[in-house]
């Protein structure tokens, strides 16, 4: 399997993404040609090796006429008084808000319209379901942001053209490469502030902190807009987890370089590209720990309880002893990135804790799949792991086994042996 990780230690923009999978290997004439199969108007397309902070790097560029070069605009229909474009972010990016008119010369195109526009290109399945599912993500969150249905966030007619450009050219890279998978560091946010057509926004932008969500996101010593709206979308999108560099057969590593100079960090997004074995699956979760000296059993029983109904994966008690000697329990909860603030928020509230250490993590795991077993006492399902297709585990469903054994009178450890026995002797339904 090939995989991709993409280290963003100075942040990301969508040239650098592009310029990172050129810089490691993509073949830019191939891009070329896939990426002219879009009818996006008069663009061109150029290649450069460059230097940031020592270090050489490709940079990608898409030369609009009569725009500045990386200057896209994301537009859509608010109200009357909010009009005007932003200059570029750090990164080449912004957020400008119009209100077209009846004299408004320039064509807006819509979600509905840019995604009409990749289906009709005839580009190779995985790129089309990729950029489509990346533009579906961006639309989301800029209607998230701005209270709007996701129909009326528009694309400018020369804004749209670098950012479909940098979105598809992404996915078209990737396929190029033969990129089976897409694993990302954490993702830095940003801070200080980007300038956009309101004036002055917090960073990350509005859109961007949208799409952080769920993701794991890092701070880092740069200062204004260090990932852009649309490299927030390619990775969030993409990235099946988020963590450390995995364990691969490293093939390349390229570097795609931004426009900004001079920073402590050079402006660079770094890929790594390899080979690993199928190994199962693995995600990104979030262990949330608390120390707790005085609280009953039932509180400690009813806290984990509340953790796993509002969608923990897991939650338990361990004992310990804290200062002074005192007997306690580490109550522990671990959940999805997304359900991180949910689940801190019922640990304060349930317990006495003043204080909850949060640590970020990568989980392996086993695919998972259910079989039904006939047995003596009735159908029972079995959960099967696998890794790298060979199975590593079977375990029957408990749920199943106690309510065969009440029904049959018979113990819950007879159901369970005789679904194993069942199981391995292959008398099961896949």
């Amino acid at each position: 399997m090939t995989l991709v990780y993409f280290d963003c230690f100075a942040g990301a923009a969508g040239d650098m993404i592009v310029g990172a999978l050129l810089d490691a290997g993509a073949d830019f004439a191939q891009l070329q040609t896939q990426l002219a199969k879009l009818r996006l108007g008069e663009y061109s397309l150029r290649s450069e090796s460059v230097h940031r902070g020592g270090i050489g790097g490709t940079k990608f560029h898409v030369d609009i006429p009569g725009m500045p070069e990386n200057q896209a605009c994301l537009e859509h229909v608010e109200t009357p008084a909010e009009h005007g474009h932003a200059h570029a972010g750090e990164h080449g990016e912004s957020l400008a808000i119009s209100q077209p008119s009846a004299h408004d010369h320039h064509h807006h195109r819509g979600l509905t319209e840019i995604l009409a526009i990749i289906d009709a290109a005839g580009l190779p399945a995985r790129v089309t379901d990729r950029a489509k599912r990346v533009f579906q993500t961006l639309g989301a969150a800029e209607a998230k942001v701005h209270r709007i249905p996701v129909e009326e966030v528009h694309f400018h007619e020369v804004g749209a053209v670098d950012s479909i450009v940098d979105i598809v050219g992404a996915c078209i890279a990737l396929e190029l490469l033969g990129v089976d998978e897409v694993i990302c560091s954490t993702i830095p946010a940003g801070s200080g502030t980007v300038r956009c057509a309101h004036g002055e926004l917090p960073a990350p932008a509005p859109a961007t902190a949208a799409m952080l969500v769920g993701a794991a996101i890092a701070t880092n010593p740069l200062v204004g807009e260090v990932t852009t709206p649309t490299a927030a979308a390619i990775l969030t999108t993409l990235a099946k987890s988020y963590g450390p560099l995995p364990a691969m057969a490293v093939q390349a590593i390229g570097y795609g370089a931004g426009t900004r100079q001079g920073d402590v960090l050079p402006n660079l997004l770094r890929v790594f590209v390899g080979q690993c074995e199928p190994a199962g699956s693995a995600d990104t979760v979030v262990e949330l720990s608390a120390n707790v000296d005085d609280a009953t059993g039932e509180v400690l029983g009813q806290t984990i309880s509340r953790l796993m109904e509002i969608g923990c994966l897991d939650a338990w008690a361990t004992p310990i002893y804290m200062k002074k000697n005192r007997p306690a329990f580490m109550v522990s909860a671990l959940c999805l990135p997304a359900d991180a603030e949910a689940a801190e928020t019922m640990l304060f509230e349930e317990t006495t804790t003043f204080g909850i250490r949060r640590v970020t993590l990568t989980r392996s795991k086993l695919d998972r799949a259910h079989q039904t077993v006939e047995t003596v006492y009735g159908p029972v399902r079995v959960k099967v792991g696998r890794r790298g297709g060979r199975v590593i585990s079977a375990a029957p469903e408990f749920a199943d086994c106690q309510a065969a054994a009440r029904s049959h009178h018979v113990s819950v450890k007879e159901v369970m042996e005789a679904t194993l026995s069942a199981w391995r002797t292959g008398t099961h339904n896949a």
